[in-house]
This record gives structure tokens, sequence and C-alpha cells, in this order.
């Protein structure tokens, strides 16, 4: 008969520590979508996080008040172009610098590095004028162009593939196979809980993208969720209920990605280091 694994005393602790962790974590989250349920005043006048009368009325006045649609719309949109762009780029990317060797490949790639510490606040002067001459603000492409290519997304890319043996290119190419075929077909399946994180790292921050777009988007239709959210909470000071209502609204996409890819997610982080 198997005997059962003696609990010890520090996995009680561990397990105690991080169920007070994850506990207190969850209760900002807990209590917004708990809020959007309640009336105004009873956000105003109660200390209860639990609502004494349930209502969707903060949910149906984002509807109503806002194209809160049109501003789903264009978040997707932009967010899933970036992530798609970002990961392809950084894979074809990180394949070039792990796989090919070419004169100043260290050279580039130091290049490719060093602007990953150059904060993105001083770049946005630059950005902003390169968009302006291209006649493109007040359009979504401005939101989009500047964040296609990633030099983190290029650095964790380069790391993961280069781990991968030579031989299995090698092979692949004495059998025929094209470059692209390879990158395709074997390079990105291998990588592929790497770039999951890349992917999620990535629509996360896209779609929590706040000044940019700020600085880029005037038209009322074109603004993004993070806008909106700011809308609501201009336009309706005390109305805190449809502010938590939209704030869930604009949760729920993120949180999905995070179910859809949270396995290898997991893995990811743990092939990149990020424990």
């Amino acid at each position: 008969m198997r005997r059962g694994k003696k609990i010890s005393f520090p996995y009680i602790l561990m397990i105690t520590f991080l169920t007070i962790a994850s506990f207190i974590m969850i209760i900002p989250y807990l209590w917004m979508v708990l809020s959007s349920l309640k009336g105004n005043l009873e956000i105003i006048s109660s200390t209860s996080i639990l609502p004494h009368k349930v209502t969707f009325e903060g949910y149906k006045t984002v509807f109503q008040d806002a194209p809160f649609v049109r501003w789903l719309f264009n978040s997707l949109f932009t967010a899933t172009l970036i992530t798609v762009a970002t990961v392809f780029s950084s894979a074809l990317s990180g394949y070039i610098f792990a796989k090919f060797r070419f004169a100043g490949k260290q050279m580039i790639f130091l290049v490719v590095i060093a602007t990953m510490m150059i904060p993105p606040q001083i770049l946005m002067i630059p950005t902003y004028l390169i968009i302006y001459k291209l006649g493109l603000i007040d359009n979504l492409s401005a939101v989009i162009l500047p964040s296609l290519v990633s030099a983190f997304g290029v650095f964790l890319a380069r790391q993961a593939i280069e781990e991968l043996p030579y031989d299995l290119i090698e092979s692949a190419r004495i059998d025929g196979a094209g470059e692209f075929f390879i990158f395709n077909r074997i390079i990105l399946p291998l990588v592929r809980p790497m770039l999951s994180a890349l992917a999620i790292f990535t629509f996360m921050a896209a779609w929590n993208n706040y000044v940019w777009p700020l600085i880029v988007l005037n038209d009322e239709e074109k603004m993004t969720l993070p806008l909106a959210l700011v809308f609501f909470n201009g336009s309706h000071v005390t109305n805190y209920n449809i502010v938590m209502s939209a704030s869930v609204l604009i949760m729920i996409p993120v949180f999905i990605v995070f179910l859809i890819f949270q396995k290898q997610f997991v893995k990811g982080l743990a092939l990149t280091g990020f424990k």
C-alpha cells in the first residue's frame, strides 16, 4: 500500500502565504465586479462588498450612452494586429540572429538590444513627427505601426531558438526543405510556449496602452477602450457603477486570451526564465 506524503510545516506555511497573497490580489477585481452590479447610490452609501439589489443598469448605460462596441472593435483590431505582427517579426528575427552567420550580426543585435534601454517617453516626439509626416494622425494605423516590432521579443526569440540543435535544421536542408518551410514547420512549433508567453505580454501591453493612443487619436469613433474608460469617468463623475461596468467589460478579452493560452503561457514563463 502506497503511503501518503507527509505534509511538512514549510509546505503548509507556503500554501497559507500563497492563499493569503492570492486573496489580497483578487480583492480589487472582486470589488470591481460586485460594484458593477450595484446601483450608484448603494456604492456610495453602503460599506458591504455584496450588492443588496443586483442591477445591470451600469452595463446597459455603457452600451447606450457611448459607441462601446466600436471602441471594443478598435481595441481588438489594434491589439490583435500588433500581437500577430510582433510575434511573427520577433520569431523571424530571432531565427536569423540565432541560426545564420553574416557580417555585423553581433553589432546589429547589440543595437537592437540597446533600444530596450531607451525610455519610450523619449521616442514619443520623433515617433509622433514621423506619424504626422505620414499623414496618419487620428488613424488606427498610428497606434499599430510603431508597435509592429519589439526588441524584447527579438531577444526572447533569439534566446529560445538558439537552444535548438543545428543538426535539426541541417537535416531539413539536406532533405530539400526551404528556409521558410524550416522556419514555419520546424522552428515555430518548437518555440510555441515562448511565443505564447510573448503573445500574451504583447496583447496585454497593446490592450492597456493609454498614452500613445491619447496622443495620436482625436476622433471619438476611433478611440480605444482605455480612452473610453476615461470618457466614462469624465462624463459620469459620480456614476461609479458605469465606470465599474466598463472596467469589467474591458477586462474580459484579456481574461479570455489568458485562458486560451494559459498552458502555453506557464510553459513559456518556465522556458524563458520568468519564474
